[in-house]
């Protein structure tokens, strides 16, 4: 990768990793599905009128908004704003890609390498290891709502395999596939939450509200997805993910920056083992790789 390249994958882990922060910080006195219908509407507009729809089934834009958005960011949102540090959900976050792998054995029939495997126990372990030292830092809920927007995340990484079989370009399919999902979070906040609450979520928004909304929409949404898919597009994709393995860095780096969130000894251990499983199957490519240029 060229220098500038590099910068711009930094750049992305930078939006991606301080986007924990923002939804901390947008989650004050805002309901989690008001905050998450803002940045859809955002997402989608006015950007609908600069990029035409791809020309793809309807389901799948459908699909990509209903597991990548409403059930990733609806579960995520909450599991902040019932307590969840935002540099540990960030950690929590990065298990879409044992999801995936799982996700994929099991859909699709795909086996998975040794690597991926032994990967994927790590992780896990990670995982359990994470909840079981959690002590009152923590609340169990905030957890497994986190590992379950993992899920979904996950989910949504097998709807967008589908695109491969198409020309698209990916910015518009995020753009058009926020479009529906506004009065889909509002409605569910009203389910779940109540009509006052939203209300008063809505009459609650100030100048910071709509700060953390413009980031989540322009900054991590827009500039993050359309920087990391140009980057998908001119290099290979081990090349360009191992950079994804940064985001909980940052995310604890500012967590502890701006709200002060530590992360103690056996909580750090859970965090190194969750990166560790995730990072071996791509360690397994640079190696082969390496070896090839030698």
């Amino acid at each position: 990768m060229s220098p500038r390249d590099v910068a711009l994958a930094l750049a992305v882990v930078l939006l991606w990793g301080v986007n924990f922060v923002v939804i901390k910080l947008g989650l004050r006195g805002t309901s989690p599905f008001v905050l998450g219908g803002l940045r859809m509407l955002l997402t989608a507009l006015p950007a609908i009128f600069l990029l035409r729809r791809p020309q793809i089934p309807i389901r799948l834009h459908l699909g990509f908004g209903l597991f990548t958005f409403l059930g990733q960011f609806s579960l995520l949102f909450l599991a902040i704003k019932v307590g969840m540090p935002s540099g540990l959900a960030a950690v929590v976050q990065q298990s879409q890609v044992f999801f995936t792998v799982i996700l994929a054995a099991l859909v699709f029939g795909e086996r998975p390498r040794r690597s991926q495997i032994v990967g994927t126990a790590v992780a896990g372990a990670g995982l359990a290891w994470l909840a079981l030292a959690r002590g009152s830092s923590f609340p169990l809920a905030g957890f497994i709502l986190t590992v379950c927007a993992a899920a979904s995340w996950a989910v949504g990484n097998l709807v967008s395999r589908a695109l491969s079989r198409y020309s698209v370009n990916a910015l518009a399919f995020v753009v058009w596939s926020a479009l529906p999902l506004p009065p889909v979070f509002f409605a569910l906040g009203w389910a779940v939450e109540g009509g006052d609450a939203v209300l008063a979520s809505f009459r609650a928004l100030d100048v910071r509200s709509w700060g953390a909304v413009a980031y989540l929409a322009f900054g991590a949404t827009l500039a993050g997805f359309g920087l990391w898919n140009r980057l998908l597009r001119g290099h290979p994709a081990a090349q360009v993910t191992r950079f994804a393995l940064l985001v909980p860095v940052v995310a604890l780096v500012f967590g502890w920056l701006v709200f002060g969130e530590r992360v103690n000894g056996s909580q750090l251990v859970g965090c190194a083992m969750v990166v560790a499983g995730i990072a071996l199957p791509l360690a397994r490519i640079w190696w082969a790789r390496l070896m090839v240029l030698d």
